[in-house]
């Protein structure tokens, strides 16, 4: 294993080095560099910051332990004992402050919630009694520590019980137990490390953002070219055709996360969107899609161009497509795109994408579930581009409009992703978790700002950040991040002349930036170089305050305070 591998701290009241070979695996990513903390001492492990498991500080830690353990008054309530629920839920509360104070200790705490055997009843027709029951007590349970927790921004409570149901009657055994103290059967320790490392990957802002779908036998049954959308296989009361609607609410439902749609399809354009447009069963419409390619060019090439249009890596896209063929093309000429396996059987594709664990992200921010609709406002943009005489010209009719905030709660969770998946237009690439970038805003010595951008067509989102330190009359730039959608349309300028401007009024001497160059960030390079007007010195640049840095004339700048309109120049 690389020294770039996260290390995982396992801390559980069963034997849990079981699920060690599938977190180190390579496959699925990442592998992890694992620590098992000693057996069953987990509440005393939680409350002391000294013991020796938390140093090195854990990238990743998974707490796993068995209800009737971790909450000895539940224990009671399973073998028979009469216990008030309140007394129960006060355990778990306890519990439950003693993770949100470990997890000061880790980057993040995953917590499995508590599940119970399947073969064990408990009170049968009253297992959800509100009184007595276990089952009813276990549900109160997994949702007060949900509850409790939850404003945590690094600590997630991962969902057990689907492990167990996945898992079926091999999910728990009793001789397991009795032999070693093992507390779940091998297919819920893989499962249950599938999420750990999906986790991992949403932390890491490594979601994919963009599904690429074919359309015939994919997103309707039938060749639409041959038998007219009027013929095609899609909703009605037909098996098949509601499994399509099925598939397609569910992509629906991902672009209210934020995930955005493409189609890649060999067709006639006008007459797979003349289907689009009429087909009264139709869930997604054109305005769904943020983008197609829809010819008879390699499918391959296809979704490259689109997801270059879409200013996206390959690494963000999945491409699902029910011919294997076409699949095995995409794998082999855009490896860095995930092109999963696809059932033969139709009625399976919802399924399929649901199981899917590559969308998995930390948070859900307003500009993810607006997402598509700021891809077609840009589709609108690139043809007033085409239209407009001059760049001068075009950028004056944007209109554009940037509105300058500090970091704070209401916006954290933005600004966290902006720092942790922007690449390009992004001066240092700092990457670091939410709670750590919340800490660092917060000190006496740094100044943090977002950027939301808007024009004529519509609202960009909060697509800038900035970040400040001021020591020895000097005021750095730690960060500099800008969306890709709207790089080169002075935004980038406008965000240096707020700092500058900044930093004059604090009475700074000069402004500099360090650029750390990476493999993708070049556009960073390439402004700070060529267009930005600072001096250059090596990877170094500068800029004396004695002289105002000039605002781009076609943008209208905005100041606020945590959504307070304090001041406005143009």
């Amino acid at each position: 294993m690389g020294n770039a591998d996260p290390r995982c701290l396992l801390l559980a009241d069963f034997t849990v080095s079981g699920l060690v070979p599938h977190l180190e695996a390579v496959s699925p990513a990442p592998s992890m560099q694992c620590a098992v903390a000693p057996f069953d001492q987990v509440r005393r492990l939680l409350v002391d910051p000294s013991a020796e498991c938390w140093t090195p500080r854990p990238d990743v830690a998974l707490v796993w332990t068995r209800p009737e353990s971790a909450i000895a008054s539940f224990g009671r309530l399973v073998e028979g004992e009469p216990v008030e629920t309140a007394e129960i839920l006060d355990e778990v509360d306890r519990f439950a402050r003693q993770l949100v104070s470990a997890s000061e200790r880790v980057g993040t705490l995953l917590v499995a919630s508590w599940t119970r055997p399947a073969f064990d009843r408990g009170l049968g027709v009253r297992n959800l009694d509100r009184r007595r029951g276990p089952g009813y007590h276990l549900l109160r349970m997994n949702t007060s520590l949900a509850d409790a927790t939850s404003a945590v921004g690094s600590l997630f409570v991962l969902d057990a019980e689907r492990w167990m149901a996945q898992a079926g009657p091999q999910a728990s055994n009793p001789k397991l137990w009795h032999m070693g103290k093992i507390a779940f059967g091998p297919d819920v320790l893989r499962r249950a490390a599938l999420d750990v490392k999906a986790a991992r990957r949403a932390v890491m802002g490594q979601a994919r953002k963009l599904v690429v779908v074919d359309l015939d036998d994919t997103l309707w049954g039938g060749i639409v070219g041959e038998v007219g959308w009027e013929g095609l296989s899609l909703g009605g009361h037909d098996p098949v055709g509601e499994a399509f609607v099925a598939f397609q609410r569910a992509l629906k439902a991902l672009t209210r996360r934020g995930i955005i749609l493409g189609i890649v399809s060999k067709n006639t354009e006008d007459v797979a969107l003349e289907a689009i447009d009429r087909h009264p069963e139709m869930v997604l419409r054109r305005g769904d899609f943020a983008g197609w390619r829809i010819n008879w060019e390699d499918k391959a090439a296809n979704v490259a161009a689109l997801a270059k249009e879409l200013e996206l890596g390959l690494d963000a896209v999945v491409f699902i497509d029910d011919s294997p063929a076409e699949r095995a093309r995409v794998r082999q000429a855009l490896p860095d795109v995930l092109a999963p396996e696809w059932p033969v059987d139709r009625l399976l594709y919802e399924r399929a994408l649901r199981e899917l664990d590559c969308f998995d992200t930390a948070a859900i921010s307003e500009e993810d579930r607006r997402r598509t609709e700021m891809y077609v406002a840009e589709r609108a943009r690139r043809e007033a581009a085409g239209a407009a005489e001059d760049l001068a010209d075009y950028l004056h009719s944007l209109r554009l409009r940037v509105i300058v905030e500090p970091v704070f709660h209401a916006n954290l969770g933005r600004a966290w992703q902006l720092l942790n998946k922007t690449n390009q237009m992004n001066l240092r690439t700092r990457r670091m978790s939410e709670p750590d970038y919340w800490e660092w805003t917060r000190r006496p010595e740094c100044q943090t700002f977002t950027y939301r951008v808007e024009d004529r067509f519509g609202d960009y989102g909060l697509t800038g950040l900035a970040g400040v330190t001021m020591s020895d009359g000097v005021s750095t730039i730690e960060d500099f991040v800008l969306s890709c959608r709207v790089m080169g349309r002075g935004v980038e300028e406008t965000v240096l002349h707020t700092l500058v401007e900044h930093a004059r009024a604090l009475g700074s001497r000069s402004v500099r930036a360090t650029l750390i160059q990476t493999k993708r960030n070049e556009p960073c390079q390439q402004f700070f170089e060529k267009r930005s007007g600072f001096e250059r010195s090596g990877c170094e640049f500068g800029w004396d305050t004695a002289r105002a840095y000039p605002a781009p004339a076609h943008v209208s700048i905005e100041h606020r305070s945590e959504s307070v309109v304090v001041a406005s120049s143009s």
